[in-house]
């Protein structure tokens, strides 16, 4: 009995001792963290008043550039200002028309500056051929003009300038190059089908300047039969290289037979949708032996 009370009595003693440690630690771990807090509000306060500091210094140097602008400004003429103005516009359209023909050099624009501005070089081709070159020499100047050129006369050049080379240099380039292809484009159909056929041909086919007027007329060998058909093919899209309107009509008033005027509406589709070397091609390989003779 006397053990056990021992026992009990020393039980408590130690347990009483390592409660009392523990509120020891405790209190001192408050004690700790209030001594902190006062260094940590002082550097607190310090990075406010340092970031003010800043702050204040900015607002100043904000304020003398100001002036300093403002007073250099003021000692420019108007006129001064005015050609300044002019000089930079003049100098962002000369960035931007090297832009323009870094863009393009892959189309067949190409370019360089001169002691005016620039002169664009306009490559054309068809089908993969290269074709003819056109130069435009352009002044940049307010408002930018050109000086000179090699596009035909046929082409509208004054109405593609007119309502596009103040706006939109890249368009009006774009436009200009639109109509130069075109161009050249028929113009190689129609050489072509007097070079390479030229043994088919009586005479010349007929055509205008633009090449955008063709008519010919051309005899077709079917079955052991031969038939002329009189065609006239119309461009009104000067942009394109396929006709707008074809009419393919046989000679004389007589009403064709049947497999002669399914050979003449064939013969309009095929105008239509092809160009017109690739056609007469096409009629030789069904064994179609042509012979072209000049329209009036």
């Amino acid at each position: 009995m006397e053990l056990a009370n021992t026992l009990r009595q020393d039980g408590e003693s130690r347990g009483g001792v390592l409660a009392h440690l523990e509120r020891l630690e405790t209190q001192v771990s408050k004690s700790r963290k209030k001594l902190e807090e006062p260094q940590n509000a002082q550097a607190l306060e310090a990075r406010i008043h340092e970031l003010k500091r800043l702050r204040d210094k900015l607002r100043a140097e904000v304020k003398q550039r100001q002036a300093r602008v403002k007073a250099s400004t003021a000692n420019v003429e108007p006129d001064q200002t005015l050609e300044i103005s002019e000089q930079e516009i003049l100098e962002r359209k000369q960035e931007n028309m090297k832009a323009i023909l870094q863009a393009y050099r892959f189309t067949g624009i190409s370019g360089k500056l001169t002691s005016r501005g620039v002169c664009v070089c306009i490559s054309t081709a068809f089908e993969g051929n290269l074709l003819d070159s056109y130069f435009v020499d352009l002044v940049m100047e307010k408002p930018l003009w050109i000086h000179h050129h090699s596009v035909p006369v046929f082409i509208p050049l004054e109405e593609i300038s007119a309502k596009y080379l103040q706006t939109n240099t890249q368009h009006f380039l774009f436009v200009l190059c639109e109509y130069l292809n075109a161009y050249s484009g028929r113009k190689y159909q129609a050489d072509r089908l007097q070079s390479d056929f030229a043994a088919f041909l009586v005479g010349p086919l007929q055509r205008n300047s633009l090449c955008n007027l063709l008519s010919f007329t051309y005899k077709v060998k079917l079955e052991g039969q031969s038939f002329p058909f009189c065609a006239r093919l119309l461009y009104k899209d000067l942009t394109t290289t396929l006709p707008t309107d074809v009419t393919v009509t046989s000679q004389g008033t007589e009403a064709l037979p049947r497999m002669w005027e399914e050979q003449r509406a064939a013969h309009e589709n095929l105008f239509f949708t092809k160009p017109l070397h690739q056609v007469f091609t096409s009629f030789a390989k069904k064994g179609e032996k042509l012979n072209v003779s000049l329209v009036s």
